[in-house]
């Protein structure tokens, strides 16, 4: 610390030597300048008796513009103003003790304008000097940048490139769609042409990197972009913050590749949390499935809302560790309960409920992958039926207050035996709310990125490895959203409530699934169909084209937000006639009846239409591209 002291005072000490010799040569030169290089000996003694007044005055006014607390290497406007501020006012203050103070009324009336002049350049033109150095002194930039937009936002980040040491980036010029700027330089950086000119552009400057400088850019226009960068192999990166950049906020070592999050249609933002935090504050919650995608992140954003506790529900235990230990990390200061378990297990439920006596109860728990459970209904039916059963009903026996269930996309005119036991476990909360306490809701959305087992890490490892990237077919389509966003709107939809109640939330419109593959691999910096191959290898079993939201039997209505839609059905299940039926069901499953499993979920949920079972043959393999999957025990073999 002491040492640390004095290099700045050191610093400082030099800084005020250099200005002081600048200050005095600016004033000689005046009087040179003044006199034609011939100084008489009258203006010479001038000079030399007021010298000492000029230093003094000059180096005072310096103070309050704060002259000498710069960092030469990043001088910019704001330091030049400030110097020529500063001029100024040191030559009114000059002339007003020259003329007035100590009475010289011989002083060139000049001489002041030019000292002021002068002394501007020099001050200038020294600080001006360093930054150059600084510029010109760093290593050869390695990697060739086009920045796209060439307005306040690419000016302030080709400005931090060319000022930052911390990155090996060399900005060679801007492309903008303003055809007004083209031709000009920005820090030197020429406007190349707009996006009609990309060919040329890019053919002769040849850039590594793609920088968008485009802070208000929407996911549609972004794909755009990427789409029109297809032909070449470039990365596209952007500055998470480009706002933050130009405030001085963000470091240029945060440039990051563009994301495929960044192309999606976002959830908007800046919904109020206020309600979410009165819901949970306080109470007692309870999450099963706590190690999955969707049960890890409401866990993260539960803890942030002040819960008394948090019961971690998971039977792998793994996935379970992995989030007590965050959340330990993290330092929430809410007291985290991990329990491995099954929710199979009613008795073990039940204890762990009696335990803690959660308030609200988010069950996340189930399979989820829709090829394993046509190999494996019984097992589908264990966990999504069985599994929603006994938790849905020791909670109502244990008074949980509210009870909150995850459900799917998949669930609605199911084609899978995943979708039509997550549309079971939808009816069997909807007929639990007549005769309970607890308020029972369930919420329905699509696929999340980035979660356990999905397209995008699947499709990003075959990347890794040179390809080809399998999608199943041409046309198929998927809803998407971000796991954090999802869990988000899911807890506005728990604030909601209302009693039996089903919310979708609204994921957008629906995404090719081959358009996310190609613009993965431009992501990557590589071109679809030439340097990463895309095969098509069929549906899987119990796939459809398309996903939906509401089903035939079903009606949406508005809710309170604009991002979650309440779904009503016009073939509501009799209460008694369902729990015989679940019985039956159950039975079945235990017993690894495959084909009977199937044949009662047909007539549980009318609208289930099998998608077949797996290809038996080698010549079928070939056609779907599939291979046959392990059969767990009781499923229904190939015939």
């Amino acid at each position: 610390m002491i040492m640390m002291t004095y290099l700045l005072r050191l610093r400082l000490l030099f800084i005020v030597t250099i200005d002081s010799g600048l200050i005095g040569l600016a004033n000689y030169l005046a009087f040179w300048i003044r006199f034609d290089g011939s100084i008489p000996d009258w203006a010479m003694g001038l000079f030399l008796q007021t010298l000492p007044f000029v230093l003094v005055i000059r180096l005072l006014v310096s103070l309050p513009f704060r002259l000498y607390q710069g960092v030469w290497k990043h001088t910019g406007i704001w330091d030049l103003k400030n110097i020529i501020a500063s001029s100024i006012l040191g030559m009114v203050a000059l002339y007003l003790v020259v003329r007035w103070g100590i009475g010289l009324e011989g002083y060139p009336q000049s001489i002041y304008l030019l000292d002021t002049v002068l002394l501007i350049v020099l001050l200038g033109g020294v600080r001006l000097s360093r930054r150059q150095f600084h510029e010109c002194g760093r290593p050869n930039r390695e990697t060739r940048v086009v920045i796209y937009g060439a307005g306040n936002a690419g000016e302030g980040l080709v400005r931090a490139l060319k000022q930052s040491s911390a990155n090996n980036y060399d900005p060679v010029g801007f492309i903008d769609d303003d055809l007004t700027k083209r031709g000009k330089r920005i820090h030197g950086v020429p406007v190349l042409g707009d996006r009609r000119g990309i060919g040329q552009i890019m053919g002769d400057v040849a850039p590594h990197v793609v920088l968008l400088a485009i802070p208000t850019a929407k996911p549609k226009v972004m794909r755009d972009l990427v789409k029109l960068f297809e032909p070449y192999k470039v990365r596209i990166q952007i500055v998470p913050n480009l706002r933050s950049l130009l405030d001085g906020h963000v470091e240029i070592t945060q440039i990051r590749n563009l994301a495929i999050e960044d192309l999606l249609e976002r959830t908007p933002v800046g919904l109020d949390i206020t309600p979410i935090r009165r819901l949970i504050k306080g109470k007692a919650i309870m999450i099963t499935g706590a190690g999955g995608s969707i049960g890890s992140e409401l866990c993260r954003q539960i803890a942030a809302l002040e819960p008394s506790l948090l019961v971690l529900f998971e039977r792998y235990e793994n996935s379970l560790f992995a989030i007590q230990n965050e959340l330990i990390d993290r330092a929430c200061g809410v007291p985290i309960f991990p329990i491995v378990g099954d929710v199979g297990d009613e008795v073990h439920v039940e204890r762990v409920l009696q335990t803690f006596k959660p308030v609200i109860l988010f069950h996340a728990a189930a399979h989820k992958h829709v090829p394993l459970m046509e190999a494996s209904p019984c097992e589908a039916v264990k966990n999504n039926v069985r599994g929603t059963r006994i938790v849905a009903q020791v909670s109502a026996r244990c008074g949980v207050e509210q009870f909150i269930m995850i459900s799917s996309d998949k669930a609605v005119n199911p084609t899978s035996t995943m979708g039509v036991t997550k549309r079971v476990a939808e009816l069997i909360v909807q007929s639990l709310e007549e005769r309970a306490r607890t308020r029972f809701t369930t919420v329905r959305f699509g696929n999340v990125l980035g979660s356990n087992g999905s397209v995008v890490p699947r499709f990003l490892d075959q990347i890794k490895v040179g390809g080809p990237v399998t999608v199943t077919h041409p046309e198929i389509r998927r809803y998407f959203m971000m796991i954090p966003e999802a869990v988000q709107l899911v807890l506005h939809a728990a604030v909601m409530g209302e009693a039996g109640a089903i919310y979708v939330l609204d994921m957008g419109d629906q995404i090719k699934v081959v358009d996310l593959a190609r613009n993965l691999i431009r992501l990557a910096g590589l071109i679809p169909d030439e340097d990463i191959a895309i095969s098509f290898v069929g549906l899987r079993p119990g796939e459809k084209l398309y996903e939906e939201l509401v089903g035939h039997d079903e009606f949406v209505e508005p809710s309170k937000l604009k991002q979650i839609m309440k779904v009503t059905s016009n073939r509501p299940w009799m209460p008694y006639a369902l729990r015989s039926k679940i019985s039956v069901l159950e039975q079945a499953a235990a017993r690894q009846d495959a084909d009977r499993v199937i044949e009662l979920l047909r007539g549980l949920v009318p609208t289930f239409k099998p998608a077949g079972a797996w290809p038996t043959s080698e010549a079928e393999r070939d056609v779907t591209g599939t291979e046959m999957p392990l059969i767990s025990l009781g499923t229904r073999a190939p015939q």
